[in-house]
């Protein structure tokens, strides 16, 4: 448990830092703009390249993979369908929102809880493949084509090769993806650019938690933003649904028992991510919505995984 506490703590920490250095004004919206485009075009990338690139791939691609997945899919869905067919959210306003409900806090939190907490970092690694590889590259492709806007003077045949290559052209996409063939073909990066890259990937983490920090303090308060009843739809989907979904699969679909069906319900039940608020700055959709997924969640992901160890440890 004591491994839980110290992930909420240190996350806590560096938010706590961003908000002092904006209430000093030492750091402003325009910090805040940086912070993240930095993390989302470089820093990001590298630390997928860096994280994947030496995961297992047997633990990759071990059962708690469907759990997580279907986890993720069940979630996705349903928030798809309330916000389209219930709230009438956009397109772009709708990939927010499923990534405020499904995507979870899997590096700077999670990597620490399964660590300490769970006793195997690697057990973070089937969500972490399930978020890189399908819910992240599909919600920004969506985002990427329902914002961008083609030159008037483009030819019909340019615009469908973009379309087409989006994906590929995204920088965290291209990140996950490389990782993952580091890590089926084994090969090991030269220390002359694992280096750079681990330090380039260090700055991800504390990039997100600065600008997050900045946002507490600048923005409206938090729950002052969106509806209650949409925040707290995506508080019970995060929270209450993943987790519970995540244990029913992998109990009864994957079979997993003991201290792996723990892991793949504790990482399950962690809270919204920080990335998603990097995602809502960049595309300038649903920033308030995921300021407040992130605040809320992580506040009340702590119980919830305290509660989840004691009915199956």
């Amino acid at each position: 448990m004591s491994g839980v506490l110290a992930g909420f703590a240190t996350i806590g920490m560096i938010i706590l830092v961003g908000f002092i250095l904006a209430h000093l004004e030492v750091l402003d919206a325009t910090a805040q703009r940086v912070l993240t485009r930095t993390a989302f075009f470089v820093a990001s990338p590298a630390l997928m390249v860096t994280v994947l690139g030496r995961s297992d791939v047997h633990q990759l691609l071990s059962a708690n993979l469907i759990a997580s997945l279907g986890s993720v899919f069940v979630v996705a869905t349903t928030y798809v369908l309330l916000a389209r067919l219930v709230w009438k959210r956009s397109p772009a306003d709708t990939v927010i929102g499923t990534f405020s409900a499904a995507y979870v806090n899997a590096g700077n939190l999670g990597l620490p809880i399964a660590a300490y907490a769970l006793g195997d970092a690697a057990l973070i690694a089937p969500m972490l493949l399930a978020q890189l590889l399908v819910l992240q590259p599909s919600g920004l492709t969506v985002l990427d084509a329902v914002t961008h806007v083609p030159h008037p003077g483009m030819s019909r045949g340019r615009r469908l090769l973009l379309r087409v290559t989006r994906p590929l052209r995204n920088p965290l996409a291209i990140g996950s993806l490389v990782g993952l063939a580091l890590a089926i073909s084994g090969v090991k990066l030269p220390v002359a650019l694992s280096g750079p890259l681990g330090l380039l990937g260090g700055m991800a983490v504390p990039s997100m938690l600065l600008a997050y920090g900045i946002s507490l303090r600048l923005g409206p308060r938090p729950g002052a933003g969106e509806p209650p009843v949409h925040v707290a739809t995506i508080l019970a989907l995060k929270l209450l649904v993943q987790p519970l979904v995540a244990y029913l699969i992998g109990a009864y679909v994957v079979g997993l028992s003991g201290h792996a069906l723990l892991a793949v319900t504790v990482i399950a039940a962690l809270p919204t991510a920080q990335n998603v608020f990097t995602f809502a700055m960049r595309y300038g959709r649903g920033i308030v919505l995921t300021r407040d997924a992130i605040f809320f969640s992580t506040m009340l992901s702590l119980p919830v995984i305290i509660l989840i160890t004691w009915l199956l440890a």
